[in-house]
């Protein structure tokens, strides 16, 4: 009767644990979202409702489902999926072909339940690294957006100055452009003198010798006569010429010693023109002088005209130059404005790479030759993040056709600067460029199981 009763009791522990051993068994490689499907039953319903299967065939190393639901612990079905739970890190799938073949692809070693493998469970380190690593990457989120949003500060003003700077320049080449047109009417006026006093025009004589005569003494050209000026000009002819003396000069301007042109064409140029003695130095005779103060009138005025047109088309061009950088798209706050006009380099093996962001990228060798990959041509992120990758085009011809250029990736960081640059095809070229204005506010964590 003992003997009876132990047996008994030997088949009912045996088939208990039997029945706890297939209960584990059959939940292996289920992620608990999907553990509703896998309530012990009499039948199985394949995921995909392809087929009703019993209870019992579910992960039995044999495949039945054409999705591969009925064998998520085994690798019996070659469409099949293993999840690892890896708790500590990161769960995900594996291929169920991977499933028990000696190598250890969880880093819980859920997958290599049943083989000669020896895997250790390192999701908790790895796990550790890893959030390690995140927070790392919030650090410099987090300062990468403080210094945005001061760069975004700068941008504004910046913003602000050219266009400011946009306005003066716009009205300096207003001014400049009422003194062009008066320095040609003047360069006009004067060469027509100085033509119809070579072809004998008394009357054109007679109408501007005085003022040209005034302005041939005039030596700084302050719109005065001065006692200095005479006697630098003047000369009393007798036997030989003689400097005029200090109180010659006076007296010749009625004992001033400052005369302006109404004053000098009603009295000295009288006497220039009555007494013979007092002459213009270097001058023969009227006619001379005439010609003289015509020619160098007009000499004056061309060289000013061409003064004033050099700075009304410099004026232009920065004006031109201005607003192709205004028209540039610098983002929403301008926060990239103040890339423009800088430049940032990177040593690679034996190239230097160059990049002047909304100008150009360059390359240079050791050797010193210098080779454009490409011109500034547009913002070509993804529709979320547009400012996100640059696109300079139209380098320099490529030896296999076309022209080089090169893609920018901008990444988020706390300082700016060139950090790699790879090239995937011929002249194709890829730069990794981090900057504090391309941190965005959003930025999700990776999921990380931190369970113990």
């Amino acid at each position: 009767m003992k003997l009876l009763f132990s047996c008994s009791l030997l088949l009912f522990i045996t088939a208990a644990c039997l029945c706890g051993s297939a209960a584990t068994r059959k939940l292996r490689g289920i992620s608990s979202s999907y553990k509703r499907f896998y309530r012990e039953r009499r039948s199985f319903l394949c995921i995909d409702g392809s087929r009703v299967i019993p209870f019992e065939q579910v992960n039995d190393d044999y495949c039945d489902c054409e999705d591969g639901s009925d064998e998520p612990g085994t690798s019996a079905c070659p469409r099949g999926r293993f999840y690892c739970t890896n708790l500590g890190f990161r769960p995900h799938y594996i291929p169920s072909s991977r499933v028990n073949d000696g190598i250890c692809d969880c880093c819980d070693a859920s997958d290599e339940y049943n083989s000669h493998a020896r895997c250790q469970n390192s999701c908790w380190n790895l796990g550790q690294r890893e959030r390690a690593y995140v927070e790392g990457q919030m650090r410099t989120l987090d300062e990468g957006l403080q210094l945005k949003q001061q760069l975004i500060e700068e941008g504004v003003l910046l913003w602000r100055e050219k266009q400011a700077q946009l306005r003066e320049l716009q009205q300096v080449a207003e001014d400049l452009q009422i003194k062009l047109e008066e320095h040609r009417r003047r360069k006009q006026e004067a060469e027509q003198t100085l033509k119809a006093l070579e072809a004998g025009d008394t009357r054109v004589r007679g109408q501007n010798s005085s003022e040209s005569t005034f302005r041939l003494l005039d030596s700084n050209k302050d719109g005065s006569l001065s006692v200095e000026e005479l006697q630098e000009k003047l000369v009393l002819v007798q036997e030989e010429e003689l400097l005029l003396s200090e109180e010659e000069a006076v007296a010749l301007m009625g004992g001033g010693r400052q005369m302006d042109l109404p004053t000098f064409q009603h009295s000295l140029w009288d006497v220039l023109n009555t007494e013979t003695r007092v002459k213009i130095r270097g001058i023969v005779d009227a006619e001379d002088t005439l010609l003289k103060a015509a020619d160098t009138a007009a000499e004056r005025e061309a060289s000013s005209l061409k003064k004033v047109e050099e700075a009304y088309d410099t004026i232009n061009m920065e004006i031109s130059d201005l607003r192709k950088k205004l028209a540039i798209d610098y983002g929403p706050d301008w926060e990239f404005l103040f890339l423009n006009s800088q430049c940032y380099q990177l040593n690679v093996y034996e190239y230097t790479y160059n990049l002047c962001p909304f100008n150009q990228v360059t390359q240079k060798s050791t050797a010193g030759t210098e080779v454009s990959l490409g011109r500034w041509g547009m913002w070509a992120g993804t529709p979320k993040n547009p400012y996100s990758q640059m696109v300079y085009e139209n380098g320099e011809p490529c030896w296999q056709g076309g022209s080089r250029s090169t893609t920018v990736t901008l990444t988020c960081g706390t300082e700016t600067a060139l950090c790699g640059v790879k090239e995937p095809s011929k002249c194709q070229y890829i730069i990794d460029f981090q900057t504090p204005v391309a941190c965005q506010p959003v930025l999700k964590q990776r999921g990380i199981h931190s369970e113990l």
